[in-house]
């Protein structure tokens, strides 16, 4: 079933261009969820770690290191997912089938809806375990722990506007597949009605109507 323009992409087929390419929300958007993650589980595997007097590592938010991981977590994961979903913006131009281009959509929301909720849980987790834990001697990681915590909170607001344009590509796919049934019933040509009156004597009558029929003692034997 070929495509003209489903769910927000052109025809598939039609010339890329890398500048209307770049240009798009959706892949600003996943460039910034990139961007984003970097920051997030770069930060802290980097200073969000410290060894203590025993020499054991011990995660800043108040020594739990299940916060940490989750953190580092979500980030690598969530860095991953923006590089499949930039390439998937790429090839969605180039897929002949709506069911594809409808599938793809619907999986870009709903894992851009469920990864802005893991970020939520992962900020307000992340500032729960910061608020009570100590400060670090002399302020060892300090920043990178807080900038982690700041960058959490903007990705639950990038994920949610990835989610958000996925919907809105959902709805134009379905509003352009069922256009036809939404149309006014009533604002179409109307059939022609059935001839009546004068204009039915203008149809031709039908053949051998000049010949009337030959009653029984009209009957003419043929010569020889």
């Amino acid at each position: 079933m070929e495509t003209g323009g489903a769910y927000g992409g052109s025809k598939a087929g039609a010339a890329f261009d890398p500048i209307a390419f770049v240009q798009r929300p959706q892949v600003i958007l996943r460039a910034v969820c990139w961007l984003f993650a970097i920051i997030v589980f770069g930060c802290i595997s980097s200073q969000g770690w410290r060894v203590d007097d025993a020499g054991k590592d011990v995660c800043l938010y108040n020594g739990d290191a299940n916060a940490c991981n989750y953190g580092v977590g979500i980030g690598v994961i969530a860095f991953l997912a923006s590089m499949g979903f930039i390439v998937g913006e790429y090839l969605f131009e180039q897929m002949s089938s709506v069911k594809t281009r409808k599938h793809y959509v619907m999986g870009d929301m709903a894992f851009s809806a469920f990864w802005s909720f893991l970020y939520f849980i992962g900020f307000c987790y992340l500032a729960n375990q910061w608020g009570k834990a100590e400060d670090p001697p002399m302020g060892y990681g300090v920043n990178n722990v807080q900038a982690a915590i700041a960058f959490s909170f903007f990705s639950i607001l990038t994920w949610a506007g990835c989610a958000f344009f996925a919907y809105q590509r959902f709805k134009q796919g379905v509003d352009a597949a069922f256009a036809a049934y939404d149309a006014d019933p009533t604002g179409g040509n109307a059939y022609s009605s059935y001839p009546v009156g004068n204009d039915a004597d203008q149809y031709h009558e039908p053949p051998f109507s000049g010949q009337q029929q030959r009653g029984t003692n009209e009957f003419q034997a043929p010569t020889y």
